[in-house]
């Protein structure tokens, strides 16, 4: 094992690197520490001595002595989990002496390893947005709430955020701005019932305060689904105390959650006091830039104490949606109903457990919660959270949570060889996929996935195409989660009539921003951060949202088979969805063309022609390959399905007769822009813009990813320029296989040259600044196709870090970004993998990184578990049931539950 250990003094970093096991002979590096840079700075000076050389593992010789961590250090009077460090940036295991003593090297660093691959963990005590997107990186949920992760003595304030939401649960407001009556519905952030803390003495309640805290670390288990806090702080009146809260979510019950709150004192005894409460007084604070807006969404109604328990009622301001929380304190040796007294301030209500301790002692509470709203529950929600509440505990929530994310990892897993970084972070995803929408399967919750999850309030909570980018795993994994989103979007059917009635269109026209009722929650107006003034904001026109949830139908009932879903719902959403599309389109009759006008693509930076009276684009390329692909996808269908079905839906549809036939004209005919060098126009007229410096504002800004917000702040736009947020032209070979894109071009009437996919993806990567996170995932994709993998995978790994590493400045403060999440997983199966499903029979064609030594999944396609074991020459499938795939032009048959060995290269 070649291995580097370091020692860290005062102003000096010694390290020994080592071919065999830590032994001599050692190549020795001494590292001067500079005061003036950041510990990150200085670490950057490790990899910069150490690179060329192989490394298995990282020793610290040093190391300080903490329960929660055995690879802290202490540098210049400063404090770092060197570990954690080195593995984000050489991606190894990083070992103590003291485990090395205790276990040997190879079992240590194994040990090391499989720690890091399942823990998300945080050393230290943060400020501002930084620790805001630590603690949506740290949310538990179960898809009916999410609960970030706050530190539970932390009240709302310029550092800390313990927000909770509920899925589905929405309000509106109305503010005046500028003269402007301005309406924003808002996922709503309910009252703080995570806070527990502790007082000595009688004292006022801890809250985060940095000068108190001595160390803090967090640590979110993804094999259990729990967050474990450790703070040891040194109070201004010298007491000393080591605290640990431990949070879990139920998921069965998904009511409930619970925290076990450790309290030890250090150097005193006497009173000490746990606090337990359920704060009413809160906001929708999370998100900066909404702040001039009305935020207070409850209004509370009831509050009361009994016994060990406590209540909170009220409900939301406009749509009227009750709501109970309940919880419960339990636990510590001398505490009894007798020794809680409770108290209520305005909106608050408190709980009080006074303890007499002794040094060196844990004092043990535990606090369960219950959540009833109007939105999912009927009858009266005090004694349904009261009932619920009666059979609650710590140990119940905690095995259930347990025994949950077993059976989920089980089936759900991806299993990267020799990464342990992209295997941790892949498992974040998954993770967070789930507390976002596990819920759902139970069928009794109206709620879809918010593109920030239920982690933050960015984009007030709502469901936008993202969707698309996430469900497909749903579908391969826990398809019945997806069945529930799609039928959140039927419910909605209806309002998406009325809002094409209301543009002048037929069928169904689904809104950019998606909310409780289905309605559109797109702003008019924009606050652009760089200048502070209110923009137009025309993301409405986004009309590709409809095709996005025609995409999500199809996906889903070819994956699963799903024939019921497609005869009760999906069919009539697809006939409704193409009416709107038919309507969409105009024809000229000179050219024998049909157009598409008064849109925006997925670019987002082109709202309009400049100098124009027209709202909106005329044939973006992406919309108009989509709405072909539909046309063609929904016509093969009808020809199989039966036409009493067919009719019936088409009736509640409201369809005309000839739609058929108008589907098939217009799918022939649609107009693309593409110039004489084979480059596909992002819409008509694009090669009329400008070129833009990008090079200039580079050396102006620095970050350029907003260029947008930027021309604005000087009183350009960039609708004037060739220049793009993310993916838009070549988007549609994301979503569907590159064949079938070019053979609906080709059925378009348009010949490409043989080179023309490079061609196009060198000229829109040189006009992207990648100003959603989205664009990276589908870049990635992109160049995959094209055989570039160095700058796959460079765009992969950067859009798997995003949340992690927050890139964009803050945004994950706000909220993680559930579509990135989603598709970096769609990614490692479905392209570096190779599987697709898309077919009758499923294709594997494996593209794995040179870096990953071997990849293992799980999916299941039409009620068939198929398990692959992929490396860099074989592919391994077993499947549940006999079957069918095809790699290369071979196809090779399945045996049930027999592992099938397949060499590919």
């Amino acid at each position: 094992m070649k291995t580097f250990s370091i020692k860290a003094r005062d102003g000096i970093l010694e390290l020994n690197y080592s071919e065999k096991d830590n032994q001599a002979p050692y190549r020795k590096f001494i590292i001067a520490y500079n005061n003036q840079l950041s510990i990150g700075d200085n670490l950057e000076n490790i990899k910069s001595v150490l690179t060329g050389l192989p490394i298995d593992a990282a020793i610290i010789e040093n190391s300080l002595n903490y329960s929660f961590s055995d690879t802290i250090i202490g540098i210049n009077h400063q404090r770092i989990d060197i570990g954690l460090a080195l593995a984000n940036m050489l991606n190894v295991p990083t070992v103590s002496l003291t485990a090395i003593d205790k276990l040997g090297l190879a079992k240590a660093v194994q040990q090391k390893a499989e720690y890091l691959k399942w823990h998300l963990d945080y050393y230290g005590e943060y400020s501002g947005k930084r620790n805001y997107g630590q603690e949506a990186m740290l949310t538990i949920g179960n898809g009916f709430f999410g609960l970030r992760g706050a530190y539970v003595e932390a009240n709302a304030d310029t550092d800390n955020y313990p927000g909770m939401y509920i899925a589905g649960m929405f309000n509106q407001l109305t503010t005046k701005i500028n003269d402007r009556d301005v309406v924003n519905e808002d996922l709503v952030n309910l009252p703080n019932s995570q806070f527990i803390s502790f007082g000595v003495d009688h004292q006022k309640p801890f809250t985060i305060t940095p000068a108190d805290i001595s160390d803090i670390y967090r640590s979110l288990d993804l094999k259990t689904g729990t967050l474990t806090t450790t703070m040891n702080l040194q109070l201004s009146t010298g007491q000393l105390l080591e605290i640990r809260a431990t949070k879990a979510a139920n998921m069965t019950n998904w009511h409930r959650f619970a925290i076990k709150y450790e309290v030890k004192p250090i150097n005193f005894a006497g009173s000490l006091q746990i606090y337990s409460a359920i704060d009413g007084q809160v906001i929708n604070g999370n998100v900066e830039r909404y702040q001039d807006f009305d935020q207070h969404h409850l209004n509370i109604t009831g509050m009361a104490a009994h016994e060990n328990a406590i209540s909170l009622s009220g409900q939301t301001k406009t749509s009227k949606v009750k709501f109970v929380i309940n919880s419960k304190v339990n636990g510590a040796d001398d505490a009894t109903p007798d020794s809680i007294t409770a108290t209520t301030t305005d909106q608050k209500i408190t709980q009080t457990i006074d303890l007499d301790v002794q040094p060196g002692q844990t004092y043990t509470v535990t606090k369960d919660v219950s959540i009833f709203t109007s939105l999912e529950s009927s009858g009266n929600l005090e004694q349904l959270a009261t009932d619920d509440l009666r059979q609650a505990s710590f140990e119940d929530t905690l095995a259930d949570s347990t025994k949950y994310w077993k059976n989920l990892w089980n089936t759900s897993d991806i299993q990267i060889g020799n990464d342990i970084t992209s295997q941790k972070l892949t498992r974040v995803n998954i993770y967070h996929l789930f507390v976002t929408a596990s819920a759902l399967q139970s069928g009794q919750l109206d709620a879809s996935v918010g593109a920030r999850g239920l982690h933050g309030e960015a984009y007030r909570g709502h469901i936008f195409w993202d969707e698309m980018f996430v469900l497909p795993y749903y579908d391969l994994h826990y398809p019945e989660i997806t069945r529930q989103a799609l039928l959140y979007r039927y419910r909605r059917l209806a309002e998406a009539r009325k809002y094409a009635q209301s543009e002048n269109k037929q069928g169904s026209m689904y809104p950019w921003q998606s909310g409780m009722y289905g309605d559109e929650q797109s702003q008019f107006v924009h606050l652009n951060p760089v200048n502070n003034q209110w923009d137009p904001d025309n993301s409405r026109l986004q009309r590709h949202v409809s095709i996005s949830v025609a995409y999500d139908v199809l996906t889903y009932c070819n994956i699963t088979g799903d024939k019921q879903f497609m005869k009760d719902y999906g069919l009539e959403m697809l006939l409704s969805i193409c009416q709107f599309w038919v309507s969409m389109t105009s024809y000229d009759k000179q050219a024998d063309r049909y157009d598409i006008k008064e849109v925006m693509g997925p670019d987002e930076f082109h709202e309009e022609y400049p100098n124009s009276n027209e709202r909106g684009l005329t044939n973006n390329a992406y919309t108009n390959i989509m709405v072909s692909w539909l046309f063609t996808k929904v016509a093969q269908l009808l020809q199989q399905i039966n036409p009493d079905v067919i009719q019936t839906a088409a009736s509640k549809a409201e369809i005309s007769p000839e739609l058929k036939d108008q589907m098939k004209q217009i799918s022939h005919k649609l107009r693309l822009d593409i110039n004489e060098d084979g480059i596909i126009g992002q819409f008509q007229g694009y090669f009329k813009l400008s070129r833009l410096n990008f090079e200039a504002y580079r050396q102006k800004y620095g970050d350029i990813s907003r260029i947008d917000r930027l021309l604005k702040g000087e009183g350009k736009t960039p609708d004037a320029y060739q220049v793009a947020k993310q993916a838009d032209t070549l988007m549609a070979y994301y979503e569907i296989p590159k064949n079938d894109v070019e053979a609906i071009i080709k059925e378009l009437g348009y010949n490409l040259p043989a080179d023309y996919y490079s061609r196009n993806l060198r000229f829109y990567l040189d006009r992207t600044t990648h100003g959603s996170t989205l664009s990276r995932i589908v870049y990635s994709v992109l160049d995959e196709i094209d055989n570039n993998m160095d700058q796959s995978w460079q765009l992969f790994s950067t859009a798997l870090f995003s949340d992690y590493y927050d890139i964009q400045g803050g945004t994950t403060a706000e909220g993680i970004h559930l579509g990135v999440m989603g598709a970096t997983l769609q990614i490692e199966t479905r392209n570096y993998g190779g599987v697709n499903v898309t077919g009758k029979t499923i294709q594997i064609a494996p593209h794995l990184p040179r870096n990953w030594t071997d990849l293992s999944f799980k999916e299941q396609v039409r009620g068939i578990w198929y398990q692959y074991h992929i490396d860099h020459h074989n592919i391994t499938v077993t499947a549940s049931q006999n079957s069918q795939v095809i790699v290369g032009d071979t196809n090779y048959n399945l045996t049930k539950n027999k592992p099938t060995t397949i060499k590919y290269k």
